[in-house]
């Protein structure tokens, strides 16, 4: 069992998620940026598929009842892990440890994740990874339909898997620097002619900021507001990951992991590769360009 002392401000359970299923309404949920959990999961020896955790900015505190290994992936924070007391009564201390490496801890050992310096998330795996029921072949937690596990709260208890590979023979994985800006790639459509010239124009050639109203459904964006050329009502359309969605206000709105398989406002574009803004706190810099010919 891992035990949950602090779960802090968001923390779920998360693996590659349940795509195929948007036919029945069911998100694809899963990590916001699958190719840092599955680099968790090499880390200490699980198939890149297994469950971990995602946690969001301000960190958590976990017991583990037995020796396992761990691997934290993401954001730029302090790891610590305090030691248990030994049956002397006495402690081993503790140690501050380095995100993408696998670490040893031992039964009783207590993994402290701080708060974000840099970045927004984190993915955590443990050897066996965590072990809860699955549910339409995923085990994430999916915070719009309420698939899978509820977030992680103080006190719960998450059961591990069986381990069945080695730590990998590494030191330390780079972690690459969280930018400033975001540059993403906009493919226009389907509804791009739903909007003016200009509002086009000014989506491309002007930046925008990730606002504080976000959360894994979606990434609310603020900036100049895009003025349609069609009034009419919409009927609703389905929504893929990355559809970039403008609400009666003009401002986007780009959809991420949990994001509803239907909606009733015009889609401007689909965004290519959404994982950067897994990491963008409120007040980073967005900018949109068309893809490269």
């Amino acid at each position: 069992m891992i035990e949950v002392l602090r779960a802090g401000a968001l923390t779920t359970v998360q693996d590659q998620g349940r795509p195929g299923f948007a036919h029945l309404g069911v998100p694809r949920s899963g990590a916001l940026d699958p190719a840092a959990l599955r680099l968790a999961n090499r880390l200490v020896g699980n198939p890149e598929a297994a469950a971990g955790l995602e946690i969001t900015l301000t960190g958590c505190a976990l017991r583990v009842t037995r020796a396992v290994c761990v691997a934290v992936t993401g954001a730029d924070v302090e790891v610590r892990i305090d030691h248990p007391v030994s049956s002397a009564g006495r402690s081993a201390g503790g140690r501050v440890m380095d995100v993408g490496r696998p670490l040893s801890l031992a039964a009783g050992a207590v993994l402290r994740i701080g708060r974000a310096r840099a970045g927004l998330r984190n993915w955590l795996a443990v050897s066996g990874g965590i072990d809860v029921p699955p549910v339409l072949g995923s085990r994430a937690t999916d915070t719009l339909s309420g698939l899978g596990p509820p977030p992680v709260r103080d006190g719960d208890r998450l059961p591990l898997g069986r381990p069945v590979g080695h730590p990998a023979p590494v030191d330390l994985t780079v972690v690459p620097p969280v930018p400033d800006e975001l540059r993403l790639t906009l493919r226009l459509g389907p509804r791009h002619d739903w909007f003016t010239p200009a509002a086009l124009e000014l989506l491309l050639g002007t930046a925008y900021t990730v606002s504080p109203v976000g959360n894994r459904v979606g990434a609310r964006l603020t900036g100049a507001a895009l003025a349609r050329a069609v009034t009419a009502e919409l009927p609703s359309e389905g929504l893929v990951l990355g559809a970039v969605q403008v609400p009666a206000d003009g401002q986007p709105l780009i959809f991420l992991a949990d994001h509803p398989t239907t909606g009733g406002y015009p889609v401007v574009g689909v965004v290519a590769d959404v994982t950067p803004l897994a990491q963008a706190r409120p007040g980073t810099t967005v900018r949109f360009h068309g893809p490269q010919r």
